[in-house]
């Protein structure tokens, strides 16, 4: 009898090619890597580490939903906008991650499941799985752009269905949730008695104006328990500094009731540190300096990739409206995993589809971080293994 959970079994076995990456790097030969997501190595706007060094940084307020005064940093950021709440309905913890590892614990039984999204970044079976929970996939079809189509979650719930998650906008698909649809899944939740789960981390970062786009759940009325998502990680670009925030809306006897039981899930851990607390007003003040850089150095990047397709090409950018990827249709042969090892051969690094659950057809994700004089450089052998062959 093995002394380990099976919930922490999860399969380690390296594919093809993790391992032809690795022994590339190994190798020392020059890669290209459009993998690249961490914001603090691609030569971005960070602020001064000064602003960690405050008189009170080693003091220490256990305040289970988070210091007020950075509440009232994250509800200044929101209103900075459009969306107004109350630091009151606002909980910091250490990451996304960890918010939803609580909201399983507040809303499920072991044994039962959320939905969640597919295509999208293969994070939520081990947050799930880790909790007891299961999770149950609703598509987000091609046709609608992969959009959300209230008709496809209606149809992966059970009677063991506890909650549904969107993440908006889509990564890597980059599409935004629109009111239509928010509408439609707020009636199938008020109907089914499910919480809505809103991942907002990449919602600052729209490339366009869009009619009918839901930037955010937050300070909404909704008829459902509802908890918007985000972060330090992507709104100001410091994944390193582990805060993150959660807020808390729906209808007001159940809001407040999740709050309530938050608190006491939240202070039976109190991760988030002192320093990163109190220097949260700082730290989002400077966040859209982060995000303009970062937007042009995504819109420059995502122009050379469209200028880097010929006419005759097989392949396509598939059309979206934020985020830091770029998802391409590519043709069914050879197919992904060959293509992303062809591509290596060639000094460039790329995902295939599959790792986020793409189906209906060959994808490959391209991360638009790395500076554009390095992903220039990608472009020329990226069309040369994807052109036509003969």
């Amino acid at each position: 009898m093995s002394p380990f959970s099976a919930r922490t079994d999860f399969p380690r076995t390296w594919n093809p090619l993790a391992r032809a990456l690795a022994e590339r790097r190994a190798s020392g030969r020059p890669l290209v890597d459009l993998t690249e997501t961490n914001p603090t190595r691609v030569g971005l706007p960070a602020p001064e580490p000064a602003l960690l060094a405050t008189p009170r940084a080693l003091g220490y307020t256990p305040e289970p939903q988070g210091l007020l005064s950075a509440r009232e940093a994250v509800a200044a950021h929101l209103a900075s906008r459009g969306v107004r709440v109350s630091p009151e309905h606002l909980l910091l913890s250490a990451s996304t991650s960890e918010s939803y590892g609580w909201l399983f614990k507040l809303l499920c039984e072991p044994g039962d499941n959320v939905l969640v999204p597919a295509p999208s970044y293969p994070l939520f079976e081990y947050l799930t799985r880790l909790e007891g929970v299961e999770t149950r996939t609703y598509r987000l079809p091609r046709a609608h752009g992969f959009g959300l189509d209230v008709d496809e979650v209606a149809a992966a719930r059970d009677a063991r269905t506890r909650a549904v998650l969107v993440v908006n906008p889509g990564n890597p698909t980059g599409h935004y949730l629109q009111e239509g649809e928010l509408e439609a899944l707020g009636a199938l939740c008020a109907q089914t008695g499910m919480a809505l789960l809103s991942d907002e981390v990449f919602s600052d970062f729209a490339w366009d104006e869009e009619p009918g786009r839901v930037a955010t759940v937050a300070g909404r009325a909704l008829p459902m328990p509802t908890f918007s998502l985000s972060g330090l990680s992507k709104v100001a670009g410091l994944p390193g500094l582990k805060l993150g925030w959660l807020h808390v809306g729906g209808p007001e006897a159940a809001r407040d009731e999740a709050l309530a039981r938050l608190e006491l899930v939240a202070d039976t851990y109190l991760s988030v540190n002192t320093p990163v607390q109190l220097a949260l007003p700082g730290l989002l003040a400077q966040a859209p300096r982060f995000q303009a850089a970062l937007l042009a150095r995504v819109g420059e990047n995502r122009r050379r990739l469209l200028q880097a397709r010929s006419r005759e090409a097989r392949w396509d950018v598939v059309p979206a409206h934020g985020g830091w990827s770029s998802v391409l249709r590519i043709p069914l042969a050879p197919g992904e995993e060959a293509t992303c090892l062809a591509l290596l051969d060639e000094g460039v690094g790329v995902q295939p589809g599959y790792f986020y659950d793409f189906t209906g057809g060959a994808f490959l994700v391209l991360s638009l971080l790395p500076p554009p004089d390095v992903f220039a450089a990608a472009l020329e052998p990226l069309a040369r293994v994807l052109a036509p062959s003969g």
